[in-house]
């Protein structure tokens, strides 16, 4: 199953059913990464990545093939050891994509949506008949050795 495809099979989802686990299960046995906002302060990854990032008023997620990448750590007295570091400029160096992470975005009127270079089909998720977020369904192996 492609993005655009497994897109389709969430398209209309109501908020709080936006996939199955079967589905997350599908779609990380296909490659693919499902992007969708929770609540008013959160960004979910389901498939291929299984993670959530706060994101109280928007966020950008750091994405790499291997998953998210973290922040490095602003400050140095809770830095990482020689191992941390070096598995972070590891995975850095695999392209580091953006994706950003849109709280109460004007277009499309709803709670959340994403902006992203990577290649990507967007679906819609409802509550009450209305717009709540646009979600987005990429495939890790779009991500490729190049990022933004």
């Amino acid at each position: 199953m492609n993005p655009t495809e497994f897109a389709a099979l969430l398209n209309g989802r109501e908020y709080g059913d936006e996939i199955t686990k079967d589905e997350e299960q599908q779609a990380k046995a296909a490659g693919l990464v499902v992007v969708f906002g929770a609540s008013d302060d959160l960004v979910e990854l389901l498939g291929a990545i299984n993670d959530e990032v706060g994101a109280y008023d928007g966020t950008t997620l750091r994405i790499c093939p291997e998953g998210l990448l973290p922040e490095w750590p602003a400050d140095s007295d809770e830095g990482w050891s020689e191992d941390e570091a070096e598995d972070y400029f590891r995975r850095k160096a695999l392209g580091v994509h953006a994706i950003e992470a849109v709280w109460s975005p004007s277009e499309p009127a709803c709670s959340w949506a994403f902006k992203t270079a990577v290649p990507h089909a967007a679906f819609d998720v409802m509550e009450d008949g209305e717009l709540y977020c646009r979600g987005i369904v990429f495939s890790l192996a779009d991500l490729g050795t190049s990022g933004a």
